[in-house]
């Protein structure tokens, strides 16, 4: 399980990083660009992966880490289900979902700095 506070600490730990609402979640952005927010009466989170990172994510917890059922789902938008996911598994979702909204040159800081990544 992962909280809120835990996620809140992860991402604003990526640079340039800001917390915002949006609608009725709360959303991190880099540059202006959503990469996850944070449904707290849901407990989910919602990342941007690339198709490939998603597949390779929710093969790993097909319960757990999924694509969002629509549209969204098809670009990358994938579900976390928080009350289920290992913190591992989550640090490293999150931090694939930065570096793939981040432009290259702060992904590329987050890269060097994460020894796991």
């Amino acid at each position: 399980m992962v909280t809120i506070n835990a996620f809140r600490k992860l991402a604003l730990s990526f640079p340039e990083v800001t917390e915002e609402p949006h609608f009725e979640k709360t959303s991190f952005r880099i540059k202006k660009k959503i990469f996850a927010t944070f449904d707290e009466r849901n407990k989910r989170a919602i990342i941007k992966l690339s198709e490939i990172d998603q597949n390779v994510f929710s093969t790993a917890a097909k319960s757990i880490i999924y694509p969002v059922d629509n549209k969204w789902g098809k670009q990358g938008w994938t579900i976390i289900e928080m009350e289920k996911v290992n913190r591992k598994l989550f640090d490293d979702a999150l931090t694939v979902a930065y570096c793939t909204v981040a432009p290259q040159k702060l992904a590329e800081l987050v890269n060097r700095n994460n020894k796991d990544y």
